[in-house]
């Protein structure tokens, strides 16, 4: 072997030891070290979580591509952040092939049964009250994040799915130490987690939330990742694990005790084994010379974002003061709000005009209606993309319904410049609740992002229950890049304000000249069509607030953090960065695969 091949694999093996320590140390309950920012060599992993990054970097050490590592990196969180994601949800996954030069997009949206319809959450004539839905076998729906799993591994990873949840598996068994935010997640749910046994013997050992500091296992979701290994995914679509998960949600293991309704679902094996992710055509916008491409219905992410960018391309963003950038921004998000609201839904079932949405003679219709010193008042009226008419609009708004806030992001890249935005979730915080007794996961709540009864009475809604349909979704990961080759990779939880954060975090990098790492930790902002925009407490407190307010916007703090990013950026000189959040969620965790430059290395 020639004496560089040798050094890089004596650099890797020191990288790999040190990687491993740290995960040992988490089974002496020290929790593995975690920073937000990372820059280096031959690939970067960035998630809010430090064992499911360090998990994701060793597979790229050890010769998988970004694909293999984001599933690696998902089946870890689904064992240390389960209470946003998991098997027992579902997500939508971007995948840039270096090879080919081309974007690819996997659908692994949960899916309604065949018997419901647009009734589903009404009863006695009237929509049931959102926590009575949240927790319910109602809600569930068909989780997708398994055949997500094995469908991008077939088409674009190198590893098995055996190979690629073997170290979240290990991770489930020996266990990794609990951190003030996990606990808190408990803590914020005791009251329901407590009416479900198989809930509460996972999550309230002694009737309390596992202290911080303390190791937390999981062999019940160890021996289902396992079962997952030998048989593949027909062990939830087509076997045991999912006659579980249908007998969990029509007959909800509730405490007899408890006062809770926990009204059942019709979630049947036959759902199960009819299910599908579906390979779609990304979303693509032309911003300021750069691609952007995302994820198209029924994620309302990508088609949101591109209709901001391509109204805000009517402005000028680099060279404006930082209120008026800040005005721009909200304006764009309120008027691309309305828009997704009245046109965005499951598009097996709904005819969305995602051509015309994106395209930029609309776009520049609704710019006409955006002043740098009025701000606009919510809800306003969604326009026709498919009959723009210059500064046209309906007459009757369309506000934005609620939509759970707890999901999870991971990013991506590897050495041969592959890059994976993936975002997936089980809805709600800690979903519907319930574990599927023996099985160690939650089942998702994702069928509560459908509107319940029609949002605005008269206006015809997109997003109502239906046979096997899709709810509508904000996630929006993101891949931009600059002359056919990566430049960042982005995306966020954070329920609808994903797409406020998405397309705050690319103005920042793409307008104002903020790094990565900068441009996610600065203070957000979400305008969503509403009568207020929600803001963290940081946004208020910068001096361009009061000016803001001059002009009409109205804000209300929000009760907590708003989403929490990651993202990687390939630099000119060869190097990759990884950025997570610094403080969000009690920090993010990025690495990459070698600090260092190697010696004799270009």
């Amino acid at each position: 072997m020639p004496t560089t091949g040798k050094r890089i694999l004596a650099v890797l093996s020191v990288a790999a030891l040190v990687s491993t320590a740290g995960a040992a140390s988490a089974s002496a309950a020290v929790p593995t070290p975690k920073s937000p920012v990372a820059t280096g060599y031959l690939g970067a992993v960035s998630s809010i979580d430090a064992d499911a990054t360090a998990i994701g970097t060793q597979v790229l050490r050890g010769g998988g591509n970004a694909v293999d590592a984001a599933v690696a990196v998902a089946a870890a969180l689904g064992v240390t952040d389960p209470f946003s994601a998991g098997i027992g949800g579902g997500g939508f996954l971007v995948y840039y092939d270096a090879k080919t030069g081309k974007v690819h997009t996997l659908d692994g949206r949960e899916t309604a049964p065949k018997t419901a319809d647009e009734n589903l959450f009404v009863e006695n004539g009237k929509p049931l009250p959102f926590a009575d839905a949240v927790t319910s076998g109602l809600s569930v729906g068909v989780p997708g994040t398994p055949a997500t799993w094995r469908d991008a591994l077939r088409k674009w990873g190198t590893r098995s799915l055996a190979q690629s949840i073997a170290p979240a598996e290990r991770l489930a068994r020996k266990g990794f130490v609990v951190d003030q935010t996990f606990h808190d997640q408990v803590a914020h749910n005791a009251g329901r987690f407590a009416a479900f046994p198989s809930t509460r013997s996972l999550y309230l050992p002694g009737g309390q939330p596992p202290a911080p500091g303390t190791v937390f296992r999981n062999p019940d979701l160890a021996a289902t990742y396992g079962q997952l290994a030998r048989r593949g995914t027909d062990a939830l679509y087509r076997g045991d694990i999912g006659a579980d998960v249908a007998r969990t949600v029509q007959q909800p293991p509730v405490d007899p005790a408890s006062s809770l309704n926990v009204r059942p679902g019709k979630l049947s094996v036959s759902d199960l084994a009819a299910y599908r992710a579906i390979e779609r055509e990304p979303t693509h916008t032309e911003y300021r010379g750069l691609d952007v491409y995302g994820m198209p219905a029924p994620s309302s992410g990508g088609l949101t974002v591109g209709e901001a960018l391509n109204i805000l391309e009517n402005f000028d963003l680099r060279g404006a003061s930082k209120a008026d950038y800040l005005q721009y921004f909200l304006e764009a998000s309120r008027y691309a709000f309305a828009d997704r609201n009245r046109w965005i839904g499951d598009p097996a079932v709904v005819d969305v005009p995602a051509k015309e949405l994106l395209s930029q003679g609309f776009a520049d219709s609704r710019a006409c209606l955006i002043s740098r010193d009025r701000a606009g008042v919510s809800p306003v009226a969604p326009a026709d993309p498919r009959h723009p008419q210059p500064c046209g609009a309906g007459s009757v708004g369309t506000p934005t319904p609620y939509e759970g806030e707890n999901t999870t992001h991971l990013t991506v890249a590897d050495k041969w410049g592959n890059v994976v935005a993936y975002t997936l979730t089980i809805e709600q915080e800690g979903g519907s609740g319930i574990v599927v007794p023996g099985r160690g996961f939650l089942l998702n709540n994702e069928l509560t992002d459908f509107s319940f009864v029609p949002v605005t009475p008269g206006v015809p809604d997109p997003n109502l229950p239906g046979s096997g349909k899709r709810p509508r979704s904000s996630m929006a990961p993101t891949v931009v890049l600059r002359d056919g080759k990566p430049f960042f990779a982005t995306g966020s939880p954070g329920g609808a304000s994903i797409i406020t954060t998405v397309l705050q975090v690319l103005l920042g990098r793409i307008d104002r000249g903020l790094s990565l790492e900068d441009a996610i930790a600065a203070p957000r902002a979400s305008q969503r069509n509403s009568a207020k925009a929600d803001v963290e407490a940081g946004f208020l407190a910068q001096p361009e607030v009061a000016d803001l307010q001059g002009r009409g916007q109205v804000f209300s703090s929000s009760p907590a953090e708003i989403g929490a990013s990651t993202g990687v950026e390939s630099l000119r000189d060869g190097r990759w960065i990884a950025a997570a959040e610094p403080v969000r969620r009690g920090q993010g965790a990025a690495e990459v695969v070698l600090p260092w430059r190697w010696p004799g290395g270009r």
